[in-house]
């Protein structure tokens, strides 16, 4: 049985790797620091590693055994990494290196990382293709890319998996396991708490697009922690790719507040605000990197994400 380490498995996406990861017979370690993740959403057939990626001992000591990595664990608030870049730079790059050392002590070479399209910064291309340039606008993207490149220089079987906009809930022996950010910032999870007293915002409503709204690109968490045990099993020796995660296409703010009407059979209240400084019109992946080597493509469609994060939030 193959033993996976799993860096933040505690939190929303990681703690859906796990889940999965164990409905498949993988033998998993969590490792995180419930800084912002939770223990009660750990599958109970994992072990749990309680620690810091910037504690190289217990690191070291959660590696012992395993046979390949996924590293979800890291610091990931936009807004935050400005105000504080340097402890985006300590955790993400530092603690990552942390865990490569440990990787390397321990012989494990395979390894598939949480990237990210705010890699990216505000490229000119549309669809985004992972030959597109990566200037990061903020010290998380700046991170993210950083952690990218130290992978590629050690030489280990590597794949970073960049993702836009994971949305959706995944029900496992735990009960549904959804997003429990605080402060919470992402569009679907907003959009559905949205009430007349406190509408959700529309940041833009001037932007050259169809409607005149953003337009992003969601993919399923459960979509997405496919590609991530597909990554595990396309692994090249010795090389790092990176690859981009989403649906390939993109839905503008209004095409997502009508998608939550018709799955909750009510108006969703919301508000026209101005525009978000350094927000761009449109982000959209192109998933044919996905497609060639991962045989990957989304199964979920807007609705099912919509709908499974509804099903999560009544507890």
């Amino acid at each position: 049985m193959t033993r996976i380490l799993v860096t933040g498995g505690a939190g929303y996406i990681g703690s859906t790797a796990t889940a999965i990861l164990c409905d498949r017979g993988y033998e998993v370690v969590v490792f995180d620091d419930l800084s912002t993740g939770h223990s009660d959403s750990v599958d109970a057939r994992a072990t749990l590693a309680i620690g810091s990626l910037l504690d190289p001992d217990a690191l070291r000591s959660a590696a012992a055994g395993c046979q390949a990595v996924i590293h979800f664990a890291g610091k990931s608030l936009v807004g935050e990494s400005v105000e504080k870049p340097d402890l985006y730079r300590h955790v993400n790059i530092d603690g990552s290196q942390n865990l490569l050392d440990a990787m390397k002590i321990h012989g494990i070479d395979r390894l598939v990382f949480s990237s990210s399209a705010a890699t990216y910064g505000q490229p000119l291309d549309n669809p985004i293709t992972e030959e597109s340039v990566a200037t990061p606008t903020n010290p998380y993207g700046a991170s993210k890319l950083s952690v990218d490149n130290l992978i590629a220089a050690s030489g280990i079987s590597a794949i970073s998996l960049r993702y836009f906009n994971v949305a959706g809930s995944h029900q496992g022996s735990n009960g549904w396991l959804s997003e429990r950010h605080d402060p919470e910032t992402h569009l679907i999870p907003n959009v559905l708490k949205s009430s007349v007293e406190n509408p959700l915002k529309i940041f833009g409503t001037d932007w050259e697009t169809k409607d005149g709204t953003c337009i992003r690109d969601y993919v399923h968490v459960v979509d997405l922690i496919e590609a991530h045990i597909l990554a595990l099993k396309n692994l090249t020796p010795h090389q790092h790719q990176i690859i981009n995660l989403g649906s390939g296409s993109g839905y503008s703010v209004r095409e997502v507040i009508s998608a939550a009407e018709k799955v909750l059979g009510r108006t969703v209240p919301a508000v026209e605000s101005p525009r978000r400084e350094g927000d761009p019109a449109t982000l959209v992946a192109s998933i044919k990197k996905a497609k060639s080597i991962l045989n990957w493509q989304p199964e979920r469609n807007l609705e099912a994400m919509i709908s499974d994060t509804a099903k999560s939030q009544v507890r």
